[in-house]
């Protein structure tokens, strides 16, 4: 299935491949003939790659956090979160490689009490300052174990955000809220409590693997 958010975006694409495909037919240039017959047919390929939207089943449990994205965790580090967590907090970082599934799903069941778009750099994904400086969404969930902030950022090809929350939605762990396109970075950011259960170099799947898991105190 070629997810909702990037249809408009496939069938543009998917189109321009098809054009290069059926342009070989009348070039009677062989090598010329080829290529843009390969290069139509590889170019439509990965489109129908990038834009494919798999069903995912999260895991039967209530105290975890699961992906927000698919990829490899590149980063887990202490920050003081100050927007919405408003405390000492851990960030995990999931980077996104072109061949990943870019359909970003709900970390944990709650309400949207925070959405904020910031405009900025295009730094590539891994860089470190990426989080910081680059354009990104920042969404905040209130669930029944507290407040949890997560991103989508862009990176250095992906310049094109895509959510369709609004303030004071109920959401459930697993739901799609939106993607990237062509390739970036998600953050997960919560308060110290919650124990990590990834590590870097962690390949994660959106919606099914388990980020964090809560720590009752």
């Amino acid at each position: 299935m070629i997810s909702k958010y990037g249809i408009n975006t496939f069938l543009i694409l998917a189109g321009f491949s098809i054009l290069l495909i059926l342009s070989s037919f009348f070039i009677n240039n062989n090598f010329v003939k080829y290529l843009l017959l390969l290069g139509g047919i590889i170019f439509l390929l990965f489109n129908i790659n990038f834009f494919r939207d798999p069903e995912r089943i999260p895991p039967n449990k209530e105290n975890i956090i699961v992906s927000t994205a698919d990829g490899e965790i590149i980063s887990i580090k202490e920050v003081f979160e100050k927007k919405f967590v408003n405390d000492t907090a851990t960030q995990v970082s999931i980077f996104m490689s072109p061949l990943n599934v870019h359909v970003n799903r709900i970390p944990i069941s709650g309400k949207i009490d925070y959405l904020n778009y910031v405009k900025g750099d295009y730094f590539v994904a891994f860089h470190d300052k990426a989080d910081l400086r680059n354009e990104r969404t920042e969404i905040g969930i209130t669930s029944k174990y507290g407040k949890i902030l997560f991103t989508q950022v862009a990176g250095f090809i992906a310049r094109r955000i895509v959510f369709d929350l609004k303030l004071g939605d109920s959401v459930k762990i697993g739901e799609r809220f939106g993607m990237i396109k062509f390739g970036s970075r998600s953050d997960i950011i919560v308060p110290k409590k919650w124990k990590v259960n990834v590590k870097v170099g962690d390949k994660v799947k959106a919606g099914q693997s388990i980020i964090f898991e809560y720590i009752d105190e």
